[in-house]
């Protein structure tokens, strides 16, 4: 099968969820038909990607806010459960990556949606109880982990529906406002809150911090997705199609023979696996590093930032990928991640409020580097393999990636608890970043690379 031609195979079946050809490397095609088609799956798909990463950092949110409304959980635990959607979203990331050429963008998308009412009634119901055992909310903090698997089977279905030329910018942009969803939640959460908007179906909690007390209605932050799921997953039912690019799951395994496949892991660890764990793990951190001193900060109120820059730049770069390529962007983010990794020791063990504003700025400065890495990444997957292969490795290399919440929250959580720091896990991940800016210029970043991209 030609990168010009993707035509349906005569065993295929699915009726109308199906189209019969799509050959967008053809222009008159992709002028006349394919530019439409294409663009109405890309909206649908990235607004239930937004929602889906919203649920899926939904966790991060409300773990910060447990202990003040009366739920008796000790740091390891609170990192314990901003850990496990990544846990969750990892593994499952690794079945989507082979969903979409079995059961088609339309049926993925739709019941990869439904999915997430699962969490999102299941945390309404069970913050309204501060006696909810610890094994409930470690269940339901997996569960918030189907939004991050829903990742791996939208990303590859994008890629099918556009051509090479374009699928730097599709994929930045689906990526990049999809990533909003974790700045959404961590945005709308502390105020949503804060008042009565569901009526019978929950009351309202005491917060209490510092001796004073307030009443919350935490439950608002979670059931407020359950409307929005079903609507997004009725206009995927009714307005999407699937893509002819047909595979069960022996015949795509031969992407794992192929040593790019694990370059791109590693890189894309590097990029996404930072900006995800770095999201889930903020606030917590926040919270941990600066909130005992007397005029300590309100972790929701920052932490929102560093998601937003890293999709904002996610988004920008996709576009700049196209142009100058993706390898390039990625080196640069590499070293930009290795900086900041180290920077950000220098203000782990703060004296004072005055060093805050420098944390912040250097945290800012890795999602901004981590932002640019994931465009850059996602335009050289396309042009190392060939469609079909490249919407697996795309899914793989996003599922590992997706492993990041669970490295970062329990390593972080290990490191504070023992160690009284984390500058252990900083130092880490700076040596990781650097090996992978190696290899990236190595095998695709050099004058005569391997595979330039």
């Amino acid at each position: 099968m030609s990168d010009q031609t993707i035509a349906a195979t005569p065993t295929h079946t699915g009726g109308s969820s199906w189209l019969q050809t799509w050959t967008p490397e053809d222009a008159a095609f992709w002028e006349t038909t394919g530019s439409r088609t294409a663009w109405r799956t890309l909206t649908i798909t990235t607004a239930a990607l937004i929602v889906s990463f919203a649920t899926w950092f939904m966790v991060s949110a409300l773990v910060v806010r447990l202990p003040g409304i009366g739920f008796q959980l000790s740091t390891t635990q609170l990192f314990w459960l901003a850990a496990m959607p990544g846990l969750a979203g990892g593994t499952l990331r690794i079945v989507h990556s082979f969903l979409t050429p079995i059961y088609g963008t339309r049926h993925v998308v739709t019941f990869g949606t439904l999915l997430l009412i699962v969490p999102a009634v299941g945390w309404g119901i069970a913050v309204q109880n501060n006696a909810t055992p610890f094994w409930i909310l470690i269940l339901l903090a997996l569960s918030a982990g189907f939004g991050g698997g829903n990742f791996s089977s939208f990303m590859p279905s994008t890629s099918l529906f556009f051509p090479k030329r374009k699928q730097g910018t599709a994929l930045g942009i689906q990526a990049g406002i999809g990533n909003l969803g974790v700045s959404l939640t961590q945005f709308v959460t502390p105020w949503i809150m804060t008042f009565a908007i569901l009526g019978a179906m929950g009351g309202s909690q005491t917060f209490t911090k510092a001796g004073k007390t307030k009443d919350l209605w935490l439950q608002n932050a979670a059931y407020w997705y359950a409307p929005l799921l079903v609507i997004l997953a009725a206009l995927a039912w009714i307005f999407l199609r699937s893509v002819p690019v047909r595979a069960n799951f022996r015949e795509q395994f031969d992407i794992f023979g192929d040593k790019h496949t694990w370059f791109m892991t590693g890189i894309y660890i590097m990029t996404f696996g930072t900006f995800s764990g770095l999201s889930a793990a903020f606030p917590l951190l926040i919270k941990e590093l600066y909130g005992g001193f007397p005029d300590a900060p309100d972790p929701l109120k920052y932490a929102f930032l560093g998601p937003l820059v890293g999709s904002v730049v996610r988004m920008a770069f996709g576009p700049v990928a196209d142009r100058v390529g993706g390898a390039v962007l990625t080196t640069i983010s590499g070293v930009g991640l290795v900086a900041g990794a180290i920077a950000v020791t220098f203000f782990t063990s703060p004296t004072s409020m005055a060093e805050f504003p420098y944390f912040i700025a250097v945290m800012l400065g890795m999602f901004f580097f981590a932002g640019m890495g994931n465009a850059s990444t996602f335009r050289q997957m396309p042009l190392c393999f060939p469609p079909r292969q490249a919407g697996g490795v795309i899914g793989w290399t996003a599922a590992i990636a997706a492993y990041g919440p669970f490295f970062f929250s329990m390593t972080l959580g290990w490191a504070i608890g023992g160690l009284g720091s984390p500058n252990a896990v900083f130092y880490y991940v700076a040596a990781f970043c650097l090996a992978m800016v190696g290899v990236n210029w190595y095998y695709y970043n050099r004058k005569g690379a391997e595979k330039p991209c």
